[in-house]
């Protein structure tokens, strides 16, 4: 896959503070890439200096293989972007607002108007006033003006923000498709992190300012798992698998133990013929959430020592 953004060693000082510091990473085309942190880590400093908001002190941020400060123009033409919250004109149409912004682009048709509008979910109101939508018909109205010039990166700071769980739903399902089927590079910062995990091809976490972890949102296949047993007989099953070599532990109302996904029905059978109730066998898989307060919060402490 190429890159479409691509930060290197960039570092931005306000005031002699360092706000990021050598951070660099790649998003690549088809790819949704989430943009996570704790509050004051960066996130929006960072979207700010990609977007050409805000300068970079050092390093380089490329688009699409184009420089942003050696040709800001070709660069920044190929990004569509949402920073906090969409700035509409309330007193106009959905409609009138993305007229006033097609005249922005050249070559923007009528045609490729009313596709956005369908892509959003918007035919029905976009001919009422803004000053009418929801925060949720704003937010998918920004969408729909990212969009109109063909942008080969989207980016979108909470874009989920106001939305109910349908609208959310639709949004994350638009956001899947536009990165998959027409090649886009999607950063995304939230702070839902359950959302991010079912948007999300992978995630980026940065604290202080520097990137800690960088990885898939689904945790790639290992040969050896651990697994929940939820029995009756903690002990003897405990006595069972420990006998046999297995990796296991007791765990509320049950057993962790490490196994390869072939074993399992050994297991169960072992346990049924020594008259072992089984009420639950499941994967111990950790959630995004999870894995984002674990990082997050060794980091905190590393950093603290």
């Amino acid at each position: 896959m190429k890159p479409i953004i691509e930060l290197r060693n960039v570092s931005k000082k306000i005031r002699n503070k360092q706000i990021i510091d050598n951070l660099s990473f790649k998003v690549m085309a088809g790819e949704v890439l989430g943009f996570l942190g704790p509050n004051g880590a960066g996130k929006t400093t960072t979207i700010r200096m990609i977007t050409g908001l805000m300068k970079v002190s050092s390093g380089e941020i490329i688009i699409n293989g184009t420089n942003l400060k050696q040709d800001f123009e070709k660069a920044i033409s190929q990004i569509g972007a949402i920073v906090e919250n969409p700035e509409l004109y309330k007193f106009l149409t959905g409609y009138e607002n993305l007229m006033q912004a097609a005249r922005l682009y050249k070559g923007v048709t009528k045609e490729k108007i009313n596709q956005v509008v369908e892509m959003v979910g918007l035919k029905d109101h976009i001919h009422n006033k803004v000053k009418t939508y929801s925060l949720g018909m704003r937010q998918r109205l920004g969408i729909a003006l990212c969009l109109l010039h063909d942008p080969k990166v989207l980016i979108l700071d909470e874009p989920t923000n106001g939305l109910d769980p349908a609208g959310i739903k639709e949004i994350r399902h638009y956001l899947r498709k536009l990165a998959h089927e027409n090649n886009l590079a999607i950063l995304v910062s939230s702070h839902l992190l359950s959302e991010m995990e079912m948007m999300c091809d992978r995630i980026a976490i940065i604290q202080n300012g520097k990137l800690v972890n960088i990885q898939r949102v689904k945790e790639e296949e290992v040969k050896t798992r651990p697994y929940f047993i939820q029995v009756d007989k903690i002990t003897s099953a405990l006595n069972i698998l420990q006998d046999a070599g297995y990796e296991a532990n007791p765990h509320e109302h049950g057993i962790e133990v490490y196994l390869e996904k072939k074993q399992v029905p050994e297991i169960i059978q072992q346990f049924v013929q020594q008259n072992i109730l089984i009420y639950e066998v499941k994967v111990i898989s950790k959630s995004l959430e999870d894995r984002f307060l674990e990082i997050t919060n060794d980091k905190a402490v590393t950093s603290h020592a």
